[in-house]
């Protein structure tokens, strides 16, 4: 009877833990918190009615999947430089050729069929101007298709970077005009991987790495012109 209420309590954590981190990574991806926003865990437990722990655990998986960084008073939004950002599309370069050769080979007819669905529901949610569930198809689409390339520390390596990508994708994410160039690549990366082409694969990824950084240059001249004239007005 005690291990069944046990069971009960951890599962009903489980789901407030997520209900909560869902929430916030739609306030996040809406971009609706900004870099000078602090979340601490107490204060999202009060927010949300909760204990500390599964406001903790929120925050926790967040922080794992690249959205949040932790530091010693709560979470914040990642804060890498433009030079960071640059240095790791480097890396990018060099690592996700392979990355997606890999997959090519490996991936099963089951996977295969569910990149299929979440690349379907990116299109629907692209059609409906629904950017955040977008964003998220996209997340789920890039994360499956890594999960199965079989050399694991090449996995891991690419999922370390995780931080950047959301940053990256949060900032190009804003502009609509570059939501078919992200659906188009996903979708010729996933043609390839049904056709076992290792080499297209590696080079659809290739290409897709040098737009995203494009798209990031991009977005990050326009939030400098922004600043720029804010001073100005400001002066």
């Amino acid at each position: 009877m005690t291990a069944g209420k046990s069971t009960a309590s951890t599962s009903g954590a489980q789901s407030t833990s997520g209900q909560i981190h869902d929430l916030l990574m739609g306030r996040i991806q809406r971009g609706e918190l900004g870099q000078d926003i602090r979340l601490v865990d107490t204060a999202v437990a009060a927010e949300f009615g909760v204990s500390r722990m599964p406001a903790r655990d929120a925050l926790m998986r967040l922080a794992h999947e690249g959205y949040l960084e932790p530091t010693t008073r709560g979470f914040v939004l990642p804060r890498l430089d433009h030079r960071e950002i640059l240095e790791i599309f480097d890396l990018r370069r060099l690592l996700e050729p392979r990355a997606a050769a890999m997959a090519a080979l490996s991936l099963s007819e089951d996977e295969l069929k569910g990149l299929d669905d979440i690349l379907k529901d990116a299109g629907s949610a692209m059609a409906a101007g629904d950017t955040e569930h977008l964003h998220r198809a996209c997340e789920i689409f890039r994360n499956s298709w890594i999960a199965a390339v079989p050399n694991v520390s090449l996995r891991k390596a690419l999922q370390r970077y995780m931080t950047q990508v959301q940053a990256v994708r949060l900032m190009t994410f804003a502009h609509q005009a570059n939501h078919p160039l992200i659906v188009a690549g996903n979708t010729q990366l996933y043609q390839a991987f049904c056709r076992r082409d290792a080499v297209a694969a590696s080079d659809r990824i290739l290409r897709f790495v040098f737009e995203g950084e494009a798209a990031y240059l991009a977005a990050h001249e326009d939030a400098g012109n922004q600043n720029t004239t804010s001073s100005a007005q400001a002066g």
